[in-house]
């Protein structure tokens, strides 16, 4: 049926021969039919009613809706403005779609505008703030401060300059300090005066490290050790309290600059020391892990004095774990070679009385300035002690440390 308008239309202008020759083409509307239909998809009300038509007017509905396709075969016939139709042809499609486009551009612009004028005006209302510089001991860790080589080198050394493993450290160094909240640790007080003669530092060894002496024996005082291993709470703030102490010492005792003293001497008394099987064994154990975690290299010398004869047992079973570096750095003593170990690597007027020096608290006569000269006595021998005095008291009687005599 198709084929029957277009012979008539080519017999009325008098191309019979033309128009049998375009018989074929002008059945290329009816198989293009889906693609007639495209262009009818974007108003869907008209199409519909299309639809509702028989199948015999399917033609004249698609001439309807394809002006410019259904004037194809005539174009064909009409050889004199093929160009013309064509670019009319495609000329209205392309508006179409031009104006599709605009407005799909229009709204996708607006959407944009939309997300990105408050995503803009958030650095106004909240400028990026500068990184916060790292500090650990009150030294920086990045720039150009001489001190920062010297806390670097001690994370280098706890890790056999394995720099993978000393990175590693560092950082978890770092996210413990705020986790457990060093800076503001210093400033705190933990009410608890009473352990002031269990942990303090006194004095400077040989080499001038600063000493730390760690006395055990003050907790045979009952309510002394339960007042700081008594229960969970209690423990904490011991545990607290011990790190306060030693971050202020290293603050306040230690030179980072390359050519200072950033390590310290412990001397550890074991006299009448608690039992290892008590309340602070829990806690004891904890601060000797984060010591050894996040204060790596801080030790130069760890001396024990008045040692028992279990804890020496203990050490050699020990031994063939610890690193020959750390091993170097412990020197055990009987009871009875205390003073004697003490002055190998601290001067007799550095070490406290107690411990068998020369040092007391509040002496008004003599100070840590004062040297002491150290003679040494052989048996059955003579040695003459010349002692310099401005003036002499008639109750004058020289002072002698017979601990000293062999």
């Amino acid at each position: 049926k198709t084929d029957e308008p277009a012979k008539s239309d080519v017999a009325a202008e008098g191309e019979a021969p033309k128009a049998e020759s375009s018989e074929p083409k002008a059945e290329e509307p009816a198989k293009e039919e889906p693609k007639a239909e495209a262009p009818a998809q974007d108003d869907p009300k008209a199409e519909e009613p299309a639809k509702e038509e028989p199948k015999t007017e399917a033609p004249a509905a698609v001439a309807v809706a394809e002006e410019p396709k259904a004037e194809a075969p005539a174009a064909v016939a009409a050889a004199d403005e093929p160009k013309a139709e064509v670019a009319a042809e495609e000329a209205k499609p392309e508006e179409k779609t031009v104006v599709v486009a605009e407005e799909e551009g229009t709204k996708t612009v607006e959407a944009i505008e939309e997300t990105a004028v408050p995503a803009a005006s958030e650095p106004e209302a909240a400028p990026a703030a500068e990184p916060k510089e790292e500090l650990i001991w009150g030294v920086p860790l990045v720039g150009g401060d001489e001190r920062t080589d010297t806390v670097l080198l001690k994370f280098l050394r706890a890790r056999e300059f394995k720099v993978k493993e000393a990175m590693a450290m560092l950082k978890a160094a770092v996210l413990w300090r705020k986790s457990f909240g060093i800076d503001a640790l210093l400033g705190a007080d933990l009410g608890v005066p009473e352990l002031e003669n269990v942990v303090f530092y006194r004095g400077a060894d040989r080499e001038g490290h600063p000493v730390c002496y760690n006395v055990y024996s003050e907790f045979q005082d009952k309510d002394l050790y339960e007042k700081a291993f008594g229960d969970d709470e209690k423990r904490e703030r011991f545990l607290k309290w011990r790190i306060q102490l030693l971050e202020r010492g290293i603050r306040e005792q230690l030179d980072f600059s390359p050519s200072g003293i950033c390590s310290m001497v412990q001397v550890t008394d074991l006299k009448n020391s608690p039992p290892m099987l008590g309340k602070h064994r829990a806690v004891t154990r904890q601060a000797l892990a984060l010591l050894q975690d996040n204060y790596p290299e801080f030790i130069a010398k760890k001396v024990f004095i008045n040692v028992p004869w279990w804890y020496l047992a203990a050490n050699k079973m020990m031994s063939p774990f610890l690193t020959q570096r750390t091993k170097s750095k412990f020197t055990f003593c009987s009871p009875a070679k205390t003073a004697e170990t003490l002055f190998r690597y601290i001067a007799p007027e550095q070490v406290p009385v107690q411990f068998g020096g020369l040092y007391k608290e509040d002496d008004t006569e003599f100070s840590t300035s004062d040297g002491v000269t150290e003679l040494t006595v052989k048996p059955s021998s003579k040695e003459t002690v010349e002692i310099p005095a401005t003036e002499v008291d008639p109750c004058f009687y020289p002072q002698i440390d017979t601990t000293m005599l062999e």
